[in-house]
């Protein structure tokens, strides 16, 4: 195809645009809202999982030595704790530092503390956070065997319980993102249909004078992709404020990001290149395979 046919195909599709302009509008809306759905979708699954994964930064293995044991051989296990594959970070906590945190705790209880004079019954200790949950038994099983280990206090029930709650969820989102990106083709391609079924003389008057099917079909092709790289360009900005909105509203409520994390929502500044990207190029890519597609039964004459 000559580069004078392109451009005008080109020109002839934007054309349609104007010149449909109830059409390409109700093509517009489909796709606008079938877009949100899936893009909030998308963000709500990569912000509860992202969220999760906060919570389970909250994790930490409690590693109690041996009393008795020299500092040199304390040093030496922390080196060997930070040199495990699965260990995200280790902090020792101190005998002193433990019977200080019980006085300011206990602060009603001084008969008791006296009653130790000066003795400190409390073991050194370290804390250690996994970077991988799913294997923390084997990182427990690892450290238990290096010298000079009392005991170790692990949170299994909360790991477990975590790990069920994240299958569950997973599986929710994902089968809501599924379900939203079925929903969003049925409807834009019933649109779609609509569309070029208003048009179908003049589809069949080009295909009887002799217009090859890509003639026929780039004019909607570029239709198709016009309105959708709009309607992808709107769902990005509405996206976007309402994200803002919600994630300001969020960071208001100290209650749930200690829960969750102050680091677990992901900002939208952080992802809004891909997520630009993804709306234009979605957009753009539904709307003119719509349009293409829908056109091939009024083609067939």
């Amino acid at each position: 195809m000559k580069f004078s046919s392109v451009h005008y195909l080109v020109k002839k599709g934007i054309d349609n645009v104007v010149r449909n302009k109830m059409m390409a509008f109700a093509s517009f809306c489909v796709l606008l809202v079938s877009l949100l759905l899936v893009g909030v979708s998308v963000l709500a699954y990569l912000n509860v999982n992202s969220i999760i994964g906060g919570v389970e930064q909250k994790n930490e293995i409690a590693i109690y030595l041996q009393d008795g044991i020299p500092n040199e051989m304390i040093e030496h296990f922390g080196d060997n704790l930070r040199g495990l594959p699965n260990v995200a970070d280790v902090v020792f906590y101190s005998k002193e530092e433990a019977l200080d945190d019980f006085k300011a705790r206990m602060a009603d209880s001084d008969m008791l503390f006296d009653s130790l004079n000066g003795e400190n019954p409390l073991p050194d200790a370290y804390r250690v956070r996994v970077a991988d949950i799913q294997h923390i038994s084997e990182t427990v099983s690892t450290i238990a065997k290096f010298e000079g280990v009392d005991s170790i206090d692990a949170p299994y029930d909360f790991v477990n319980s975590l790990l069920q709650i994240r299958k569950v969820l997973m599986a929710v989102m994902g089968t809501l993102i599924l379900a939203m990106v079925i929903v969003s083709i049925v409807i834009i391609s019933s649109t779609t249909k609509t569309s070029v079924y208003s048009r179908r003389e003049e589809i069949q008057i080009m295909k009887y004078v002799g217009a090859t099917d890509a003639f026929i079909r780039f004019p909607f092709f570029v239709e198709g992709m016009v309105t959708g790289f709009f309607a992808g360009c709107i769902a990005f900005l509405v996206t976007w404020g309402v994200y803002t909105a919600v994630t300001n509203a969020l960071q208001n409520q100290t209650l749930v990001l200690n829960i969750i994390g102050t680091g677990s929502i992901i900002q939208f500044t952080d992802i809004i290149l891909p997520i630009a990207i993804s709306y234009m190029a979605v957009g753009a890519l539904i709307g003119a395979l719509g349009c293409a597609i829908s056109t091939k039964r009024y083609i067939n004459v």
